[in-house]
């Protein structure tokens, strides 16, 4: 990372640093506040880019679209974001493909691209992609497998642009065809394109962004070995790993919406060693940080009425607390088949894609609330979040979105403590939209009704006009506002089916939150 000056040898210095100040009790320095600082300004710089609105996706940096694909059966595999070009010849530039969360690492990246290969068949149009992936990478060959080759192919080395790894599908009906000066025009209209909209930089972001992500876990094997070779690796190295592998999956996720990078898969390229994936995982700091003060804002009554213990070591009280039952880590739970008193591991966290030890449940007299825990330089953003949410409440009540109840769930206490924020909000009976949506598409109890009903097709237009309408109140930009808030939609968590509101004329949820 050379911009940041945070290379392998500065990496393994912080550590030593945070090492010997937790073995010291040394922790008031300013090295203290997160190893993974430079990190992860970096994945914010790297996803900052041009991105994929997937409840707009048409309308997704002019000119780009999207298709799904879909099994026989319903399920939803994956997308496809494309850009068409008319002239000189008919071409489809491949932008970004994803496969959907429950399906990746099973061989489905090949179908989604056969898709589009027969779909380029069909149309009789030359595909075009830019291979990002390393040559080193497992998942390298996957287009020459599938018909794909490089464009130098076609149009010889001289006359490609540096940096560029552009790979080109010729449909069976344009074989005969000398295709060598349409193809250079259309690699130089791409080329005039791609600074538009900030594909190469999405893709050199990523790619650094990768690098770096490596290093960091070079750096950890190499200075926790000797631990890890005795077996006898502490909870500062279980921390230190848990909190790699929290920054990475948050980065995967985070890249999803990309335009221009096709190389998701190149993170398969990081994969932990047995020895490390079978630990347990740390989420908290197991020395304590200086004198914060716990309680950082809300409501005081909240605190007060907070068990004792909580209130005195909230870390490791709320982290003790039961996680929260979404529906993708009680389907997780049930395929692998453990029970409920299944610890999780580090390993854990790279298989399920997310951390859901993240969000704990917690009874408060009587009623039922959710522990978040976020990064200590969160808060202040959070608290901007709860003046925007306590906003849209005050200028919204009993508002309706296609006959949905909008709601907000604001934070009620902010607490820090372990170099970690932890956030209290009331249980509500809904999950994230597009968590429901991936519900609704793959869980076997709910394709067949979503299938007739679409309510998948429900969730997203009305999350769409939510958002919507709260940004002609506030006058603000949509986009915005996406990324401010996030998106629940009204769930039976116990049956794993939506809410939803049924007549001889329309079908609506029964509430969207905003949180």
């Amino acid at each position: 990372m050379a911009d940041l000056g945070f290379g392998l040898n500065g990496k393994l210095g912080l550590i030593e640093l945070i090492g010997d100040g937790a073995r010291g009790n040394l922790l008031k320095a300013p090295v203290k506040t997160d190893l993974f600082e430079d990190l992860w300004n970096l994945v914010g710089k790297t996803v900052a880019g041009a991105k994929v609105n997937r409840l707009k996706p048409e309308d997704s940096r002019n000119g780009f679209r999207v298709i799904e694909v879909n099994a026989e059966t319903g399920e939803n595999l994956g997308r496809l974001n494309m850009l068409y070009l008319k002239k000189p010849i008919p071409c489809y530039y491949l932008v970004y493909v994803e496969v959907s969360a429950p399906f990746r690492r099973k061989g489905l990246g090949t179908q989604i691209l056969n898709h589009f290969k027969q779909f380029l068949i069909e149309k009789s149009a030359v595909g075009i992609l830019d291979n990002i992936i390393p040559q080193e990478d497992p998942s390298y060959d996957i287009y020459l497998k599938q018909s794909w080759r490089p464009i130098k192919s076609i149009i010889g080395n001289s006359s490609i642009n540096n940096g560029c790894y552009y790979m080109i599908f010729i449909p069976p009906r344009l074989e005969v065809k000398d295709l060598r000066e349409p193809v250079l025009k259309l690699t130089h209209h791409l080329s005039r394109k791609r600074t538009a909209i900030d594909m190469r930089d999405n893709q050199a972001m990523v790619r650094e962004t990768i690098a770096e992500f490596k290093s960091l876990y070079l750096a950890l094997l190499d200075y926790f070995k000797d631990e890890i070779r005795n077996k006898t690796l502490s909870p500062l190295g279980r921390f230190m790993f848990t909190r790699f592998v929290t920054k990475l999956i948050a980065f995967r996720r985070r890249i999803e919406d990309l335009v221009g990078y096709t190389g998701g898969d190149s993170l398969e390229q990081i994969r932990l060693a047995q020895e490390i994936a079978v630990l347990p995982m740390q989420s908290y700091t197991p020395f304590a940080l200086g004198s914060e003060s716990n309680f950082v804002n809300g409501d005081i009554k909240f605190w007060d009425s907070l068990p004792e213990e909580l209130k005195k070591y909230p870390a490791r009280t709320i982290e003790a607390l039961p996680d929260y039952q979404r529906p993708s880590l009680v389907a997780w739970i049930t395929e692998k088949g453990f029970d409920g008193s299944h610890s999780l591991t580090i390993g854990d966290l790279m298989d399920l894609g997310f951390d859901p030890s993240r969000l704990k449940e917690i009874n408060i007299n009587d009623q039922n609330f959710i522990f978040e825990r976020i990064q200590v330089k969160q808060l202040p953003d959070l608290e901007k979040k709860k003046a925007l949410l306590d906003k849209i409440g005050s200028k919204m009540p009993g508002a309706r979105v296609k006959d949905a109840c909008l709601k907000v769930n604001s934070p009620l206490l902010m607490i820090r403590d372990r170099g970690n924020g932890y956030v209290l909000r009331r249980k509500i009976g809904g999950i994230h939209w597009e968590e429901a949506v991936e519900q609704l598409q793959t869980s076997p109890h709910l394709k067949a009704i979503n299938v007739p009903l679409k309510f998948d097709r429900i969730i997203t237009t009305t999350v769409r006009e939510a958002i919507e309408a709260v940004a002609r109140q506030l006058n603000s930009e949509e986009d915005k506002l996406l990324e401010q808030l996030t998106v629940f939609v009204s769930w039976n968590l116990k049956k794993n089916t939506p809410k939803t509101m049924i007549d001889f004329t329309t079908t609506a949820l029964e509430s969207v939150w905003l949180a």
